[in-house]
């Protein structure tokens, strides 16, 4: 088969290299769409991945072939799915800029049938991410156990794609959504559920949305889905640092929280694919974490299924993964905003 595999720092080629066969608990994948992640120039220009790794996180596709152990009943040759890898890491894991890919079945998210693949591509790592920080470690209410009485959570970044699907969940879960955006966006970010959009280039930002809160601080949650020292600490001045508060910052990168009583806690996606992560950081098999993602695959399949599942815009390049190249170093560059380069992969009948 074809795939976009690593051939320097920063430097990827597109290969033929063997079909992969799935291990217990997997099934094969043919790719019909892939979507683009800032992760995947990340890791790239990071030494530690091997020459020769799959490049690519996030696919959907139609399963061809069931692995040892993986029921009939449970998955069906043919069924539409979507999902995401921790590629670019070894030549065993594999990655999605390619005609197949091995997956975890229990960590797919099932398709209805009036949904593209190109749409379905954008689910993976965003989504999962999403379900992390609102859920792994707060217990938040969920769109199947809403909130009894609304309460406000700020999502900074929303227009990002973790921001996206933040939107989307707190909102189906009752709670009233406070986002920052730049202006073209915030139409985009409205339809999606949020109850107030602020830009966040606004010097007066942290002002308005504390005077949106009747002038108090807020004394619960916010997800800050750029989590860079600035936008840190703009969301710690919109929340409680009392001691007796119990506001909590849901981190995607590491980044110190300058704060006395704010707990902010960095979480990471590929945890909840059950196996240890051997890059930049590292962590065992945490079951709870598994557990947290296989119940994310099924609450995303849920949604997408009744319909009220939005993805992310897609820009659907020309010449398929023959350009990756091209298209990772324009991520880089920062030319990606509030949309998803898709790569079609193969053409559904």
């Amino acid at each position: 088969m074809q795939a976009v595999v690593k051939v320097g720092e920063g430097e990827v080629r597109l290969e033929q290299i063997e079909v992969p066969k799935p291990a217990s608990g997997q099934v094969l994948v043919q790719v019909f769409a892939a979507a683009q992640n800032p992760s995947d120039w990340m890791k790239l220009k990071r030494t530690w991945p091997e020459r020769g790794v799959i490049v690519g996180h996030d696919f959907s596709g139609v399963i061809r072939e069931l692995g040892p152990d993986v029921s009939s009943e449970y998955r069906k040759i043919g069924q539409r799915v979507a999902g995401f890898l921790n590629a670019c890491v070894t030549v065993k894991d594999g990655g999605a800029f390619a005609a197949y890919c091995v997956a975890d079945a229990t960590m797919l998210v099932d398709l209805p049938d009036d949904m593209s693949f190109e749409s379905a591509s954008t689910i993976g790592l965003a989504a999962f991410t999403a379900c992390q920080v609102l859920w792994q470690t707060q217990k938040l209410p969920t769109p199947l156990a809403i909130a009894q009485t609304p309460f406000p959570i700020l999502v900074w970044g929303g227009a990002s794609a973790v921001g996206q699907y933040v939107i989307q969940l707190a909102k189906q879960s009752g709670l009233q959504v406070i986002t920052t955006a730049s202006p073209q966006n915030h139409k985009l970010l409205e339809s999606l559920g949020a109850d107030a959009v602020f830009d966040y280039r606004d010097p007066s930002v942290v002002s308005k949305i504390l005077a949106f809160c009747g002038g108090k601080p807020l004394n619960t949650s916010a997800v800050d889905c750029i989590s860079i020292e600035e936008s840190v600490a703009l969301v710690a001045q919109c929340m409680n640092d009392d001691e007796n508060s119990h506001a909590h910052i849901a981190l995607v990168l590491p980044v110190e929280a300058k704060v006395k009583h704010i707990k902010a806690e960095f979480t990471y996606v590929y945890t909840l694919l059950g196996k240890p992560t051997s890059d930049k950081y590292a962590y065992p098999a945490l079951p709870e974490h598994y557990d947290l993602g296989k119940w994310s695959a099924s609450l995303l399949s849920h949604l997408a299924k009744q319909g009220i599942l939005s993805t992310i815009p897609t820009r659907i390049v020309p010449n398929g993964l023959a350009d990756a190249q091209y298209w990772i170093n324009y991520q880089e560059e920062g030319k990606v905003h509030a949309e998803k380069i898709v790569y079609r992969i193969t053409r559904s009948s």
